[in-house]
């Protein structure tokens, strides 16, 4: 009741993935499930506890907020938890009172840090994020030598559980070149940090794209967010899979289906306009399901004369433009379909499926982008 469309989350499919990725992880290597926009669509609140359930006891998020939502969906849990991105300096005290871990990617954070575990008399635990080349976030070359002097002055007060870099795109050849200059550059800083005796930190890099196109950079511990999900970061990332791993089989398995229901069954007559505008004309006698959803809902409005639903096991066609809150689908080769029936938005119904690629490359967004504007009031259903 009360929803007019929802979103399965197969619990079987997670177990699957996480078995899928520990057996790819080199021995002793941390598997920290990046659950940032909102576990990449699919609910903080659903996922955390299904992956603690089997296995999963590291979790990064990008901001506090994330944090937040990880911490009220685990409650009386073992986890650690690791924030990647945002943290306002007011929202330090509470991270460090409740051991979350958090990057430091600039000198103001390292100082309010320091500042604020001493008022608070408790360690700071951080990984210090290093630039190799993704020019984003992370401590200059520059900076990089004062910045340990002030952490090794100050270890009564921060705790360093990790040095990190990150990738800039390691899921496209194109990039190759520039992800292995940040390897060897975060390579050459490995190096120079073994110079401090009391620095022991886990070394993380890899995503989900280096994990399997570069394996020696899984170092200690990997940060991997859409491969849980049951997607490759691309094509190209499957297709180096295989060829490496000499199969032709997918290994993953997509945990996430969206489905609503058929609200009303319309015909309109020869010669007439279908919604909005004037973006779908009848040539024939038309018979329609409306169905209550639409852009509000994370239903792109590109896809206006470009979706696919599936009803009673067969593929229609969304038909005139995606509103706010409603679509058309053509249905006049069928007389069965009724108020009611269950429409397939994203997922499997009989033989046939709507895959979030498919469905992705009709919107023209990403597979990330696409999960991650699912609402977070659409409810979630876990199934096995």
């Amino acid at each position: 009741m009360f929803q007019t469309s929802y979103i399965e989350i197969s619990e079987s499919a997670v177990k699957n993935n996480i078995d899928f990725i520990k057996s790819y992880l080199g021995r002793n290597v941390i598997f920290s499930s990046v659950v940032k926009g909102n576990a990449y669509g699919h609910g903080i609140n659903y996922y955390c506890p299904i992956a603690h359930k089997y296995g999963v006891r590291h979790f990064s998020v990008f901001s506090a907020q994330e944090a937040l939502a990880v911490t009220l969906a685990l409650p009386n849990h073992e986890y650690t938890l690791m924030i990647m991105g945002h943290i306002d300096n007011e929202e330090l005290q509470w991270a460090i009172k409740n051991n979350v871990e958090f990057y430091i990617f600039e000198q103001d954070r390292l100082d309010v840090a320091i500042s604020t575990a001493k008022k608070l008399g408790k360690k700071a635990q951080i990984h210090v994020e290093l630039e190799t080349g993704m020019n984003r976030t992370g401590i200059p070359d520059r900076d990089v030598a004062q910045t340990f002097k002030k952490i090794e002055a100050n270890l009564q007060f921060i705790e360093v559980k990790g040095v990190c870099t990150h990738f800039a795109g390691a899921e496209d050849f194109v990039n190759h070149e520039r992800v292995q200059k940040q390897f060897t550059r975060f390579k050459k800083y490995e190096l120079e940090l073994n110079k401090y005796s009391w620095l022991k930190p886990l070394k993380h890099l890899a995503s989900s794209s280096a994990t399997i196109r570069f394996p020696d950079s899984q170092r200690d511990l990997v940060r991997l967010g859409i491969l849980q999900f049951g997607f490759f970061p691309t094509q190209e990332i499957f297709v180096h899979y295989n060829s490496s791993q000499k199969t032709s089989t997918n290994p993953l398995k997509r945990i996430l289906s969206w489905k609503t229901h058929v609200m009303d069954v319309q015909t309109v007559e020869a010669g007439e306009y279908v919604g909005y505008g004037t973006s779908y004309f009848t040539n024939h006698q038309t018979k329609i399901a409306l169905v209550p959803v639409g852009y509000s809902s994370g239903y792109s409005r590109s896809l206006s004369n470009q979706g696919k639903v599936l009803i009673n096991g067969i593929r229609f066609d969304v038909i005139g433009t995606v509103n706010m809150s409603m679509l058309a689908i053509d249905i006049t080769s069928s007389e069965t379909i009724r108020k009611g029936d269950e429409v397939v938005l994203i997922g499997n119904q009989g033989d046939q499926e709507i895959s979030v690629s498919s469905f992705s490359d009709f919107s023209h967004l990403i597979n990330y982008e696409l999960l991650t504007r699912l609402p977070e009031n659409i409810p979630r259903i876990i199934t096995r």
